[in-house]
Order: structure tokens, then C-alpha cells, then sequence
């Protein structure tokens, strides 16, 4: 047990929010979780205030319960995500055959839902997706220069500079540059 004055470890604080919400989520009392999991009611309100680490045998009860692997559990506690992210930090990628270059100016986090991209296509470049990586994504396209064609749910859309394209995702996509000139567009990204 911790004296009063000391705080708790960053990755048990964040545990114990975690857990706690799982409990609120179902609608559970700490007495309800206890017998579903067969953890003293006890041991589980000190774990849900960070005021002790749970031992792997009593969060492998939780995440039994809970319907979790304790990987799982364990990747929505990382560490936040840094709250800044300098652009020479962001990855860019670049498919030259296709005139396609991409920035992850928000990169994708464990703890968070939604990503910015910046992608830029070259005059009479056209890309085709065959599927979204997550069926029911969630896409703003956000056109910052230049004009596209987006093809999603089998309607094309045309949209220019300034305009904003708002879909989910459920099959094919197809981003072509519909001008003379590059395009260049902000990509936010929502896991459903």
C-alpha cells in the first residue's frame, strides 16, 4: 500500500480509470463485478482508485469478465499520446508511380479514435481502394488546393478548393485529381 503523499504510477492511475469505466459502461456495482468475477469487492475499488496495482491473476479475472485479452486492456492504457506532434516528426510516405504523397500529421494512436492526413495527388493522378481498411469508416475530405473526384458507395462527388466531403466508408473508394493542376487535402480519419 502507498503512503498518502505518494501518487499513484501513471500506467496504474490510467488502469484504474479504464476498469472503472468498464464497470460504469455495463452498469455494474462493485458488488456485481465482484461476483461475476470472483475479485473481493474490496480489491476491486482500491484497483478502480489506483490505490494498489492489480496482480495479472485478478486482471485476467477482469478481462474474463469484461470480455478483453489482457493485451487489449493493457494497449487502451498506454501512455497518452504526445499532445504535439512537429511536422518533421510526421511520417510521409510517397507512392511515385501513382503521384501520391501522404503525410500522418495526427498519427494513429491506440487511445484515440481519429487521424489527420495530409495527402497531395498530382495532376491526373487516380488511386482505387477496393475495400476501407475498417468497414463504416469515418471520412472528412477536406480539399485545401486544387479540385477532386471522390467515388464512394458508387456516387462520384466533386469537390474544390475549400470544400468538404463527409462519408463512411463501406466499399470501393476511387480519389482522382480532376484538375490541371495538383490537389492537395486534409484527410480526418474516425474509427467507427
Amino acid at each position: 500500500m502507498r503512503d498518502a503523499d505518494d501518487a499513484p504510477d501513471p500506467v496504474d492511475a490510467r488502469l484504474a480509470t479504464r476498469l472503472a469505466g468498464l464497470r460504469a459502461e455495463r452498469g455494474w456495482s462493485l458488488s456485481e463485478l465482484a461476483e461475476r468475477s470472483g475479485v473481493s469487492r474490496s480489491t476491486l475499488s482500491r484497483a478502480e482508485r489506483a490505490e494498489t496495482s492489480p496482480t495479472a491473476s485478478v486482471l485476467n479475472r477482469l478481462c474474463a469478465v469484461y470480455g478483453r485479452t489482457m493485451s487489449r486492456l493493457l494497449s487502451e492504457v498506454e501512455a497518452e499520446p504526445a499532445p504535439v506532434v512537429r511536422a518533421a516528426e510526421q511520417p510521409l510516405w510517397e507512392d511515385r508511380s501513382a503521384g501520391f504523397v501522404r503525410r500522418s500529421v495526427s498519427p494513429p494512436h491506440a487511445g484515440l479514435r481519429a487521424e489527420l492526413v495530409e495527402g497531395r495527388l498530382a495532376a491526373g493522378a487516380d488511386i482505387a481502394y477496393d475495400r476501407p481498411p475498417v468497414p463504416g469508416l469515418e471520412q472528412h475530405i477536406w480539399v485545401l488546393e486544387g479540385a477532386l473526384r471522390v467515388t464512394a458507395q458508387d456516387v462520384e462527388h466533386h469537390i474544390g478548393t475549400g470544400d468538404c466531403l463527409r462519408t463512411r466508408v463501406w466499399g470501393p473508394t476511387r480519389f482522382r485529381c480532376a484538375g490541371p493542376d495538383d490537389v492537395r487535402y486534409v484527410l480526418a480519419v474516425v474509427l467507427p
